[in-house]
């Protein structure tokens, strides 16, 4: 075998360029899984390199530090970024890695320190971005010539530092996003942030719509257990029903960071795959905090009575549901010292749920009428908090106040008017508050456990006995309901079942039962009691599918005046939709109610003489064709009846039947006669007399009477053809309706118009007539009394057709009023000047240079 003599300068030169191209293609385009062992690098060394092979890696040596260089000026200094992992790179792309929260990383390098101690840990490289078309890695150790040649005591001493806790928590202020891209085709993406360490998800940030520069400015706190995993920052695009885009990635190392000390930092966004696509930069601070093995246990504690809480949250193991009514507050300071005002709203804290309401601009007595419900559990703290604050849109909101009111010191299933002062500021606030829908079989609702006791019920009825107007009592009756169950519910969940259970409303009181899950029959057994406030109420009951996180779906609906109420009458009542005028979904959904209800005739009599009670949670009607049709038609038959009343007396006045006109003219006669005041109501008396009969001979108003489900159909049919109408036709229906009301408007308004026009003389001529014939007729009242004259005005009708039959029948005064012009008139007939102002003087300077 043949060797070749080299020189001692030769040999060195050859070993150190060997090195330099090793190292270099190592931080180029090494994995991280993959890195070669001692005895494979010394070999390599040794192997002989052709003059070709060591300027390609001298090349590549430079352009690498080159890229390094080019990307190090890009981020500012301190800033911490790289790629994905290789190991994680596979699943990056995709919004959908679903990994789990509980995991741990396997191959943790704090682990591995503590397997074997003997092995002395080696700095590694800080991770950089790579260019050159290979994703850039978190290298391992790199080779002993490297460490001889550069070594990082800090990075080492902080790796030492890092060992000494047992536990880390890291507070991440997630600030904005830069420059990001544009996944959405307008140009635009919906972006949102997910930190992970170790395959386990630790936040997800909110979504910022239709935004490439997002605001997110969230603040949070992550555990930390081992500060040597890298933390990964992944940007998605939220698609709505689609599967999210991938924004590009980063990391976060948690050695290069200083214990207890924030430190802003700038992250450049990349893709594993498209390694020189510049995607963005995500800009936020981070802290890192060590932490002792007493403050671990004492979080790990803290966490799993949190992670308890929220399991039983989701299985919905509540005992009662705390119903809140936002009404309003008073008296509230003014914050915002421009407009003497300010912006309030409200917070709602019990135990672990919270709810905020709507703000309410520039008011000090706001009125929200928002209504929210909370769930109780018998472990929990039995304490609600109410804080109002003012909203700030630049700075941080102002606090009004809070109140605090002890639940465990209210009676269940009873709406309480609550007026609350607020601490530490000014003002009071008006809630409404129920606690109700307990699900313990011991309770005071529970039916299978009621007995009832007669002495109970006479008790009640000499309370409201019709004499008894002084008694303290609070309403004018009471009304007993008794919810058994429900069969034949529409199914709401994917397993062909629901989670129905059953609300209550009289007025702004309000109780529901508890939920009987996974059946379309509950069975209930509850009792309920309400204070009547007013007999003409209507008592409504809803049933509602819960679904998780404490949502409803509607199943349906039912609503029983108290008047119309059977005392101890057991009945099934059909449930009704949404609409209230067809039969819920289902297999013919009812409820089984018995209701009991005794109340005092005196006292409801005086109390609905007096104003109603306001409902405070009621839904505004929006506008809909369809209502808005129904309503004009609604107006139109009660307009058509007094139209048919003027076709009778039309006909009395045209001598249609002879013997109706001449008893009509008897009749005015001696009514104008003999009239006074007394005889209007006994008028009255009379039409009442006449329907009475008719509602006694026919057993009850027909809107009341049960409807067959045939007639069901029939409105079904008609509004299953009003919606297969086009919208040609659907907007011609409109145009109608609408015209017709424009018209009536139109009329009405030129009525008014006209009598101001008449008396400011706008036509001096009517005027002056109207002047004549009011003066004509003050001294015909004065001289003539107003009975004979109305028996002329009557003889003078009735004998028109006799006397002069071929006459117009008119009035005087829609006569005259017809003829004054209203304001649309007035503008038709103002004139214009015949010639602009510049034209006409320019004319007169022409004429006088001619002269």
């Amino acid at each position: 075998m043949s060797t070749k003599k080299h020189s001692p300068q030769a040999k060195r030169s050859e070993a150190l360029s060997g090195r330099l191209s090793k190292s270099a293609s190592e931080l180029s385009c090494a994995s991280p899984k993959q890195t070669s062992p001692p005895r494979a690098r010394s070999a390599h060394h040794h192997t002989p390199l052709s003059v070709v092979h060591r300027t390609q890696h001298f090349f590549t040596n430079l352009k690498s530090r080159w890229q390094r260089s080019r990307s190090r000026e890009r981020c500012p200094a301190g800033t911490i970024f790289s790629l994905a992992p290789g190991a994680d790179s596979s699943g990056t792309e995709y919004a959908a890695d679903q990994s789990s929260e509980h995991s741990t990383p396997a191959h943790s390098p704090r682990h591995r320190v503590k397997k074997d101690a003997s092995v002395t840990r080696q700095p590694s490289i800080d991770p950089v971005p790579s260019t050159s078309g290979t994703p850039a890695h978190h290298a391992r150790a790199p080779p002993p010539e490297l460490l001889q040649l550069e070594p990082d005591e800090g990075q080492r001493l902080r790796e030492q530092q890092l060992r000494q806790h047992a536990f880390f928590q890291l507070k991440i202020h997630l600030k904005r996003g830069q420059n990001l891209m544009a996944m959405d085709k307008n140009g635009t993406s919906d972006p949102y942030v997910k930190f992970k360490a170790g395959g386990r998800l630790l936040h997800k940030s909110r979504i910022v719509y239709r935004e490439l520069n997002p605001v997110w400015d969230e603040c949070f706190t992550v555990p930390i257990e081992d500060p040597f995993v890298p933390v990964q920052l992944k940007v998605f695009d939220y698609d709505w029903g689609l599967q999210d885009d991938f924004m590009g990635s980063c990391q976060l190392d948690l050695r290069a960071l200083e214990l207890g000390r924030p430190q802003d930092l700038v992250l450049c966004l990349r893709d594993p795959n498209k390694p020189t696509l510049d995607m963005g930069e995500i800009v936020l601070n981070v802290t890192l905090w060590p932490k002792t093995q007493e403050d671990k246990d004492q979080y790990l504690l803290k966490n799993t009575r949190l992670s308890d809480v929220n399991k039983r949250l989701k299985a919905q193991i509540w005992s009662s549901v705390v119903t809140i009514v936002l009404v309003e507050a008073k008296n509230l300071p003014a914050m915002d010292l421009d407009t003497r005002s300010s912006d309030p709203y409200c917070k709602f804290r019990l135990g672990n749920e919270k709810y905020k309401s709507k703000v309410v601009w520039k008011s000090l007595h706001p009125s929200w009428l928002e209504q929210f419900d909370l769930h109780l559990y018998d472990d929990q703290e039995q304490v609600l908090e109410v804080t109002v604050w003012d909203k700030d849109k630049q700075t941080k909101d102002d606090f009004l106040g809070r109140c605090t009111i002890d639940l465990s010191q209210l009676e269940r299933e009873k709406t309480h008017s609550i007026w609350q002062e607020l601490e530490d500021g000014n003002g009071q606030i008006f809630l409404l508050l129920t606690i109700s829908g307990t699900t313990q079989s011991e309770t005071i609702t529970d039916l299978a456990s009621y007995r009832e006791n007669p002495r109970d019920i006479e008790i009640i009825e000499r309370r409201y006995t019709w004499y008894r107007l002084n008694e303290n009592s609070s309403g004018v009756g009471w009304l007993c309901v008794k919810v058994y169950g429900a069969k034949g519910l529409a199914a709401a969940d994917l397993g062909g079942k629901s989670d129905p259970f059953c609300v209550l409303e009289l007025g702004n009181a309000r109780l529901q039962t508890h939920t009987e899950y996974k059946t379309l029959a509950p069975n209930w057994m509850k009792i309920f009691t309400f204070t009547v406030k007013d007999i003409s109420s209507i008592l409504e009951l809803t049933v509602y599918d819960e679904d998780h996180d404490h949502k409803v779906e509607f199943l349906g609906k039912l609503a029983v005046p108290l008047l119309n109420i059977r005392n101890g009458e057991k009945r099934w009542f059909a449930l009704k939709d949404k609409k209230m005028r067809a039969r819920a979904k289902g297999n013919y959904p009812q409820i089984l109610l018995e209701m009991t209800v005794i109340w005092n005739v005196l006292k409801g009599a005086i109390r609905v003489v007096n104003p109603k009670e306001p409902k405070y949670m009621h839904q505004e009607a929006k506008f809909k064709r369809q209502l808005f049709i129904r309503n004009v038609m609604r107006l139109k038959a009660i307009i058509m009846w007094f139209i048919e009343v003027g076709k009778i007396l039309q006909d009395c006045f045209e001598w249609e039947s002879r013997i109706r006109s001449f008893l009509g003219l008897l009749a005015w006669l001696a009514f104008c006669y003999y009239y006074e005041m007394w005889m209007l109501p006994f008028l009255m008396l009379i039409f009442f007399f006449r329907n009475w009969l008719i509602y006694r001979l026919t057993g009850g108003n027909p809107l009341l009477l049960p409807v067959d489900d045939d007639d069901l159909l029939a409105e079904e049919d008609d509004e299953e053809e009003e919606e297969k109408k086009s919208l040609k036709e659907r907007l011609q229906a409109i145009q109608e309706v609408t015209q017709t009301v424009q018209n009536a408007i139109g009329y009405v308004a030129s009525l008014g118009e006209a009598v101001k026009n008449l008396m400011n003389f706008t036509v001096p001529y009517l005027s002056y007539i109207a002047i004549i014939m009011l003066f004509g007729a003050m001294l015909v009242l004065y001289i003539i009394p107003l009975r004979y004259l109305l028996m002329a005005w009557g003889i003078n009708k009735f004998t028109r057709k006799i006397l002069r039959p071929h006459t117009i029948p008119n009035n005087e005064v829609l006569d005259l009023l017809s003829r004054v012009p209203d304001d649309e008139v007035l503008l038709d007939i103002r004139e214009l000047k015949p010639h602009p102002p510049n034209e006409h003087r320019r004319d007169a300077r022409k004429k006088h240079k001619a002269a």
